[in-house]
């Protein structure tokens, strides 16, 4: 579907405070030799270079796996692998380095690429490679000899920076060299996590073949913090996903802010998530200061405290102690050092696909601060979770807010039957919906 005129303007302008405080960060972004393969890797290319433009500094990093499979295939090369990691003897470092530096000019050349008429036309970047990490061998263990696999030892810091303050994408690949000479094979999990933190990067970007982190029943997750990543590494199921998981793991141990998955597959996954609100794959990020948790009957005099005053207005619908201490366990709070700061409530209608989002409240200290929305995506995804296909709100007074959430204005008869029966005609409560799907 063809966006119109004005959805673009609003686009563009919506997209504003993420450019502003995107300008001057400095992001790694790391994806796989498979991404490369991808026929939506020159889309990535496009908007990796978009970034560039808008002032983002950008490494990138890549892998080269299949790559060097299949010049191992054709040389005759029996590949070897122990603990899921590749054993490198000298014949199939040739074909590492013969991949590896392969696919780096294959990038270099795409991001040199500026046709008329095609997205990067006239932006003469300038993409800069080379030794600027340091390993170190994997050695011997459990009696297995790595030989030319190898671990980081050290990232160049101020030779990257130096060219990021240059305006230069800065491109490492999964090799690294001692001081001795030695070449080794780097995963590149390994070179992306230790670029990273080496540089007190502000986020770590990934390309996954998925949307973003996948749970055991194969639902996207939006939004992990770091107690939600050690249960995730800790399913068995989800093998597949730990290198990621890991390497997500270390760069938040080392206070790197906030990690993302995103899709290689999808076009515009990446400006996407970086650009909207709602973004696409999935945000991992450090426990927040605030708990966002579910409540429990121990947060009825809190939740009552940040409702009064609310009621007393006639914002909200009065509930007594009774009914808020019986209807609890529907409550998602914001907690920030015992005290409640926000919550909401979130009635499901199984039968009918949908749910009701209810009482929402912020403290007047804390607002402006988006944990409304905070509060709001949590919701959203225990909704789909429940196979839920929409939610719905009545209000009366902060219709803008809900509908900056993507909510649009519905009739009264698009409401559960047993909603309707009880809908109160004297509070006029304007009718708002969200699809979920």
């Amino acid at each position: 579907m063809m966006m119109s005129d004005s959805d673009s303007v609003k686009l563009f302008r919506s997209s504003a405070p993420y450019i502003n405080a995107h300008r001057g960060k400095t992001f790694v972004l790391m994806f796989g030799g498979e991404a490369i393969e991808n026929e939506n890797f020159a889309n990535i290319i496009n908007d990796i270079a978009l970034l560039n433009s808008l002032g983002v500094k950008l490494v990138l990093v890549h892998g080269a796996r299949p790559q060097i499979d299949q010049r191992i295939e054709l040389r005759g090369v029996e590949k070897r692998f122990a603990n899921n990691i590749r054993l490198t003897d000298k014949q199939t470092l040739e074909s590492v380095k013969d991949a590896a530096g392969s696919v780096r000019s294959q990038i270099e050349a795409l991001l040199t690429m500026g046709l008329a008429n095609s997205p990067m036309h006239g932006s003469q970047i300038r993409v800069c490679s080379g030794n600027m990490v340091m390993a170190m061998p994997m050695g011997v263990r459990d009696g297995i000899d790595y030989e030319h696999t190898g671990l980081v030892r050290r990232i160049d810091v101020t030779g990257i920076n130096g060219h990021l303050q240059d305006g230069s994408i800065v491109l490492l690949s999964p090799m690294g060299y001692s001081p001795t000479g030695e070449v080794f094979n780097l995963s590149h999990e390994d070179v992306a996590t230790q670029a990273a933190i080496g540089l007190k990067a502000d986020k770590l970007i990934i390309f996954t073949e998925n949307d973003g982190i996948i749970d055991q029943d194969g639902r996207l997750k939006r939004n992990i913090d770091s107690t939600q990543l050690a249960d995730l590494l800790l399913n068995d199921a989800l093998n597949a996903q730990h290198p990621v998981l890991t390497a997500i793991s270390q760069t938040l141990e080392a206070d790197i802010p906030r990690c993302h998955c995103v899709s290689y597959q999808r076009d515009g996954a990446l400006l996407q998530e970086l650009f909207t609100r709602d973004g696409s794959g999935s945000l991992i990020s450090k426990k927040h200061y605030e708990q966002l948790r579910q409540a429990n009957i121990e947060d009825v005099g809190g939740i009552l405290q940040l409702i009064n005053p609310l009621e007393e207005k006639g914002i909200l619908v009065k509930r007594s102690r009774e009914l808020l201490e019986a209807e609890i366990e529907q409550f998602t709070l914001i907690e920030r050092d015992g005290m409640v700061v926000a919550c909401a409530a979130f009635y499901p209608y199984p039968d009918d696909k949908t749910g009701e989002l209810a009482c929402v409240a912020t403290h007047p200290d804390y607002r402006g601060k988006n944990r409304g929305e905070r509060l709001m995506e949590a919701i959203k995804q225990s909704a789909m979770e429940q196979g839920l296909d929409s939610i719905f709100v009545l209000t009366t007074v902060t219709a803008h807010w809900f509908q900056e959430q993507g909510f649009i204005q519905a009739e009264l008869s698009a409401l559960p039957q047993s909603k309707k029966e009880l809908y109160n005609f004297q509070r006029n409560s304007k009718v708002f919906r969200l699809e979920l799907r």
